[in-house]
């Protein structure tokens, strides 16, 4: 491969190919969760939650947010071509899910719904490297992938052993 032939790190082609990864990633989780009897009652929800350290807003998207039965299920989609390093949900880091959960509890209070139960969970979808529109797509539902509980942040002691 040449230097004319070779993908730059800024590639709009490629940045909008991942994007039409993403978006029929989330269009086939939407199918999924529906055919196991979520009802979607929002996609790509997005509000501000904060500023960063240089004063900069933050602003988080739930991908998707549904109920299973009675609980309220806010969903993050991770799609890829490939699993061939890393599985996808590799890429839910404690960093996306302090921000997730804080979206998730602007969404509660905003709703009323501070009192119902709800869990995090992560749908997967690995499509392949080949671009075979008859080879269905690896799809897998992480049910309460994580929980607030988990994100708390740890005390520090202030007693150091020697």
């Amino acid at each position: 491969m040449n230097s004319s032939t070779a993908k730059k790190p800024h590639d709009p082609a490629g940045v909008s190919k991942q994007l039409e990864l993403g978006r029929r990633g989330e269009e086939l989780a939407t199918a999924y969760l529906q055919q196991l009897g979520y009802r979607i009652v929002a996609t790509n929800f997005a509000l501000p939650v904060g500023r960063n350290r240089l004063g900069i807003p933050i602003n988080v998207e739930i991908d998707l947010v549904a109920y299973q039965d009675d609980t309220l299920c806010f969903v993050e989609v991770k799609s890829r071509a490939s699993d061939w390093f890393a599985p996808p949900q590799v890429n839910v880091d404690r960093r996306k899910q302090r921000q997730i959960a804080r979206a998730a509890r602007a969404y509660r209070r905003m709703f009323g719904l501070v009192g119902q139960p709800y869990r995090y969970d992560v749908v997967t979808i690995v499509f392949g490297e080949e671009e075979d529109a008859r080879v269905m797509p690896k799809i897998e539902l992480l049910r309460s992938y994580w929980t607030e509980d988990q994100l708390r942040k740890r005390a520090r002691s202030d007693r150091y052993y020697d």
